[in-house]
This record gives structure tokens, C-alpha cells and sequence, in this order.
């Protein structure tokens, strides 16, 4: 079966599985933003006056109460920088974190009355990260989930399985490792890709690599200390030997004078 057909029947299932458990299922990276569509919103509504969303930490039991009656709650005020309700009722979430991961449900109220059955999204949340130990690069693909979802974590390197065609790396359950002669900062790691594939829905999500911001500084200072050095080594050279010219000038100007019997005292 080719590619195209795969993902057709995939996306057909997928739609089934939403229509039949009500649920949505969301994946995104670390400082990614990420929009939750409320599926059972009820017409005519004032700004959104009926909806209430609500979160549920991963693997908690406390409901946090993040949108009340389309306006950001109390209790979600230290992130209300973070959070707005779309013109449709959605849940819009800017510079996701850890921490966002979890169930949110959207609810609606008419007259103090929840109308039918909540509408479900579970958010997974990705973060890469980066180690060098040396020569040694490991990089690492978690993912903190909902309580509900569980993932399978395979690396790809341009676009094909590690663990089948790169003898000189090593996986492990959610990282790889290899050295960094084989693969450098600027032309190598963004070749790598987590892929990430959800054993609940059969959903595979890609994320590529791009190092981190302290990677690059490590890697910017060190070129800039570099080239500062070589800057330095040539001005020091080019010095020493303007210096050297200087010298054996002064000394021939100096011998030709007592040659002819003048003696001639100068400041050098």
C-alpha cells in the first residue's frame, strides 16, 4: 500500500476514533504554540459567555479552572499572559511548557446548566534536549503526557531509522549518542528527527533537531575566542617583526657612522 493511501486510511481511523470517544489528542514541542477547538460549543453566545474550560494536571485529581464563562479564571492568572479564547471558543496556549501537559475539557453552561457532555483534548508535550561530554554528543527526546497517552520514541537521521543504518551512533529508549566528528553543530544536527508515535491513536508526529541557545553560545564563543586568538597571534607576530626591522636598521645607521670616524647620538 503506498504512502498516500497509508495516511488516507490513517486519518480516516483517526476521525472515527474522535467521533467515537470524543477525545482530541495534541503533541507539540516545548515554546511551540498550540490551539484546542471546542467541538460541542453552543450557538449564539456572547463572547464566548456559555464556555468554561477546564485543565486537569497529568496524572493529578485537582481541576484548575482556566477560562470561566469565556473570560481567563482566577485561578489561571499566572499564565493568563499565555492564554486567549479564539472568536469560535478555542483555547489558544502561547509558549507551551511542561507543565501545560494534561487533560482540558471545554464545558458548556446555560443558565447555571451544563449542556450534554464535555469535549475532551489531551496535550503531550515534547522537550529536546542536548548533552556534550567532550567529543561525545547525546541528545534526548522526552515526552511528559496526559496520563492518558504513552509514546514510542525512535531517531531518524536524514530521514532513516539510526538503530538500522548508523553503526557509529547509539540509541537508548528516548536519546542518541555519537561523536561530534562524525556530525558538527552546523552541518549535522538538524538531520536528526524524533519521531514520536502514539500507541493510543497509531498518530506519528516528527520533530526535527535544532541545538539549543546554549549550544550555539558555546559554540559562537568558541569561534569568536578562536578567531580572537589568531587575531592576536598575527598582530603579535606582525610587531615582533616590524620591531626586528626597526633594530637592524638602527644598528647598520649606527656602524656606518663610526665607520667615518662620526659619532652621532640619536633617541631610538
Amino acid at each position: 500500500m503506498g504512502i498516500t493511501n497509508k495516511m488516507s486510511l490513517f486519518l480516516i481511523l483517526l476521525l472515527q476514533l474522535t467521533a467515537v470517544t470524543g477525545k482530541r489528542f495534541f503533541t507539540v514541542k516545548v515554546g511551540d504554540e498550540v490551539t484546542f477547538p471546542c467541538t460541542n460549543v453552543m450557538d449564539h453566545q456572547d463572547k464566548c459567555d456559555g464556555t468554561t474550560w477546564l485543565y486537569n494536571e497529568s496524572g493529578g485529581t485537582a481541576v484548575v479552572t482556566l477560562v470561566d464563562r469565556g473570560q481567563v479564571g482566577e485561578e489561571a492568572k499566572a499564565k493568563s499572559d499565555r492564554l486567549r479564547v479564539t472568536e469560535n471558543c478555542s483555547l489558544g496556549i502561547k509558549k507551551v511548557t511542561e507543565e501545560d501537559a494534561g487533560q482540558y475539557s471545554c464545558r458548556q453552561v446555560r443558565s447555571g446548566q451544563q449542556q450534554g457532555e464535555d469535549a475532551l483534548v489531551y496535550l503531550s508535550v515534547v522537550r529536546m534536549t542536548e548533552h556534550q561530554d567532550n567529543d561525545e554528543v547525546t541528545l534526548r527526546c522526552s515526552v511528559t503526557t496526559n496520563g492518558w497517552c504513552r509514546h514510542t520514541v525512535k531517531w531518524l537521521f536524514n530521514h532513516q531509522d539510526v538503530d538500522e543504518y548508523q553503526k557509529d551512533m547509539k540509541t537508548s529508549k528516548d536519546s542518541v549518542t555519537f561523536l561530534t566528528s562524525h556530525v558538527g553543530y552546523t552541518s549535522g544536527f538538524h538531520l536528526f528527527t524524533c519521531q514520536l508515535t502514539d500507541d493510543y491513536t497509531g498518530y506519528v508526529s516528527l520533530f526535527p533537531f535544532s541545538p539549543s541557545s546554549s549550544g550555539l553560545l558555546r559554540v559562537i564563543v568558541v569561534s569568536v575566542g578562536l578567531a580572537a586568538l589568531i587575531m592576536i597571534v598575527v598582530a603579535v607576530n606582525i610587531w615582533t617583526r616590524i620591531k626586528e626591522k626597526k633594530t637592524q636598521m638602527d644598528e647598520i645607521s649606527v656602524r656606518y657612522d663610526v665607520d667615518d670616524g662620526i659619532v652621532i647620538y640619536e633617541n631610538i
